[in-house]
This record gives structure tokens, C-alpha cells and sequence, in this order.
């Protein structure tokens, strides 16, 4: 049986010819993904926002101005609705109301109760409550997180290479997740410890990666003393082009069925991971 080969052999392409377009276009989605978070902003999960977030499947549907107009009748606060994947799924966002767990279910099992009336065969799928405090020490935790995971990986190319290369691979890091932070704040998806828990995955799996192509440079920068350093590095591209087309294929494919049959709790993090 013949092997199939997405990359054939000997393969030569002249990946840094372009990397002044690859710059310019890398630094314009820099600028568009911080400018959009800050303009925009991320539409945080109550993991971060603290108070109650119920995902409805509908059987039908529904408008979310009628439904807005439904759950506020309840009392609960001002609630923010948002469709879930398809429009028969929404997310109900209520702020968290004072007192102990039992006034919190109070508060679930009376919007519950006005949403079945207002619309027969509504299922209630999940219902999460996080106090403000608790939302505040995950936000936090998560941010640090982060960057401690970018910084010690960048330490550790240091040391296991040269000070360049941990540089080089902590802009990479930085270029990653800003673009997957700013992809959240255009599409508005919503961002809680499910998409920290990605972003710390794409920090890893871009060192994986990223760990064989400078070995094989390093490599090549003693077998060929005299080469120049772009030849080198198209070569070394070159040469781990077939492993890395193969692990994000193959990557992709698992993400993206996770994404389209994983449900709502996994298509946030199947997302960010297809983009990382």
C-alpha cells in the first residue's frame, strides 16, 4: 500500500521570502485584536461576572427581545440574553442576587418557572452561580496564569537554545494569544475558564511545534557553517513541513468535530483551540 504524502519530498518553499508581508499582516491583526478588546471588550461568563447564567433550549425559535422582556417580569434584575450556537439555544445572564444559596435558587427556580409559562417545553440545560468575589479571584488567577505559563516557556527555550530564541518564541506567544483574545472580543462568543483552559493549551502546543523547528535549526546551523541565515531557516521550515502539516491536520480534525457535535459547553474551546 502507498503511503499518502500531503508534502512531498524535497520540498523547497521560500517561506521567508515573504516575511515582511507576514510582519505587516501580523502587526495589523495586533493592533485590530487590542483595539477591539478594548472597544468592545470580552463578553465575560459569569465565571468572571459573577451572578447566574442558565443555557434554554427552545423549542423553536424565539425572539430575544420577548424573552428579555419575559425574564425581566421575574424581578431578577436587568437580564442579558444571548443565542447559543443555534437560535433555539439562548444564555440567560442575571446578576446574583443577595443572600445565601437558598435565595439564589429561589431566584433560579421562580425565572424557571415564568420561562416554562411564557414558553412550554423549555428545557433548562445548565445554570451556573459565582458570587463577585469568587469571579474576581478566577480573573485574576486566569491572567496570571497566562503569563507565567508564556514566561517560563520562554525561560526554558533560553536556556535549552539561546537567549534569541526565547525572545523570538515569547513574541510568538504574545502574537497567539492577543489574536485569540481579540477574535472573542469581535465575535463576541462568551470568554470564561473554558477559554483560559484553551489559551494555556495553544501557549503548550505552539512550544511543541515550535521546539522541533529550532532544534532542526540549530542542527543545521553546524552542518552548514557558510549557508546563510534565511537559507538556513527555509531549509530547516522546509524540512519540518510534512511533521507539522500532518499534527495540525490531524489536530484540526478532532477540534473541529468537537466543535460542530461537542455542544455549547465545548464549542468556545474548540474554537479558540482551531484558531491557536
Amino acid at each position: 500500500m502507498r503511503l499518502i504524502k500531503l508534502v512531498p519530498d524535497n520540498t523547497n518553499v521560500p517561506f521567508l521570502k515573504w516575511r515582511n508581508l507576514a510582519i505587516a499582516i501580523s502587526v495589523i491583526l495586533l493592533i485590530g485584536s487590542i483595539a477591539l478588546t478594548i472597544v468592545r471588550g470580552l463578553n465575560f461568563g459569569v465565571d468572571f461576572e459573577g451572578g447566574i447564567m442558565m443555557e434554554v433550549r427552545f423549542e423553536q425559535a424565539v425572539e430575544l427581545d420577548r424573552l428579555r422582556a419575559t425574564v425581566n417580569s421575574a424581578g431578577a434584575g436587568d437580564a442579558s440574553l444571548q443565542t447559543f450556537g443555534d437560535p433555539r439555544t439562548v444564555s440567560i445572564r442575571l446578576p446574583a442576587p443577595e443572600g445565601d444559596e437558598a435565595a439564589v435558587q429561589k431566584v433560579v427556580d421562580h425565572v424557571q418557572d415564568v420561562v416554562k409559562a411564557a414558553n412550554p417545553g423549555a428545557d433548562f440545560r445548565r445554570i451556573d452561580n459565582v458570587s463577585g468575589k469568587v469571579s474576581g479571584e478566577l480573573e485574576r488567577q486566569g491572567t496570571i496564569a497566562m503569563l507565567v505559563a508564556m514566561l517560563a516557556i520562554s525561560v526554558y527555550i533560553w536556556f535549552r537554545f539561546e537567549w534569541q530564541f526565547g525572545v523570538c518564541v515569547l513574541f510568538g506567544l504574545v502574537h497567539d494569544v492577543v489574536l485569540t483574545i481579540g477574535f472573542f472580543a469581535l465575535t463576541q462568543l462568551e470568554f470564561d475558564l473554558n477559554i483560559v483552559a484553551a489559551v494555556l493549551t495553544i501557549i503548550g502546543y505552539s512550544l511543541n511545534d515550535t521546539i522541533v523547528v529550532y532544534d532542526r535549526i540549530r542542527d543545521n546551523l553546524r552542518k552548514y557553517r557558510k549557508m546563510e541565515m534565511i537559507d538556513i531557516l527555509d531549509l530547516s521550515v522546509n524540512e519540518t513541513l510534512a511533521r507539522t502539516v500532518v499534527t495540525s491536520l490531524t489536530m484540526a480534525i478532532a477540534l473541529g468535530t468537537l466543535a460542530g457535535l461537542g455542544g455549547s459547553g465545548l464549542f468556545g474551546f474548540s474554537v479558540a483551540m482551531l484558531l491557536g
